[in-house]
């Protein structure tokens, strides 16, 4: 009988101590898993920090140099784009029109410098030799003015591009805060004892 007594405690020992290693193992497993899970963010984390697009100023001059306005889309500053491309259009135009008179004038001009009686110019009767000849040069000059333009504006371009991107994450909101807070004020002044005085401070945040 204290056999049986004995061999039935010893069972019962047994079932703890398998229930016992059971829970542990379980307790092991869960926390093990749960640190798999804390590298694996901490890993996805530092992945995505490296492969994180940084807004390249570099990139969007490049982009405006081989196509105008590309680098403002970039930098997602798609309003900018029509006003380049009016621009560069109205400079189109004035350097075709500029360049179409320049050449009436100046053939108009050598046909009635060249000493031939029998050649008649297109603008026979309407300017003489001098207006003729201002005209000439004005629509040369302005020719050469609305290149100069289209290149600055080119270049123009590129440069708005740059600054852009330089200043694309940072902070130019007009949020603008002013502070009032007592203060306290000290005053000296020549044969006046120094003397500290209560008053308000202000700030300006922006």
């Amino acid at each position: 009988m204290h056999r049986k007594e004995k061999y039935g405690f010893g069972k019962t020992r047994f079932y703890i101590f398998v229930q016992l290693i059971g829970l542990l193992f379980f307790i092991t497993k869960t926390h093990a898993q749960s640190d798999t899970a804390k590298i694996t963010v901490a890993k996805d984390t530092v992945v995505l920090k490296k492969t994180a697009v940084i807004h390249s100023p570099k990139k969007a001059a490049l982009y405006s140099t081989m196509l105008p306005g590309f680098g403002q889309a970039y930098n997602k500053k798609y309003w900018k784009i029509p006003v380049i491309y009016i621009a560069a259009g109205a400079l189109a135009y004035s350097i075709m029109y500029n360049q179409k008179n320049y050449i009436e004038c100046r053939t108009a001009y050598r046909i009635r410098m060249d000493g031939d009686t029998s050649t008649v110019d297109i603008f026979a009767g309407e300017y003489n030799d001098a207006n003729l000849l201002a005209l000439t040069q004005g629509f040369h000059k302005y020719r050469d003015l609305s290149i100069f333009g289209t290149a600055l504006l080119y270049i123009l371009n590129i440069i708005d591009a740059s600054v852009d991107a330089h200043l694309f994450s940072f902070d130019v909101s007009d949020n603008l805060s002013l502070k009032f807070q007592p203060a306290f004020i000290t005053t000296v002044g020549l044969n006046i004892p120094r003397t500290n005085t209560t008053g308000v401070s202000l700030h300006l945040t922006f």
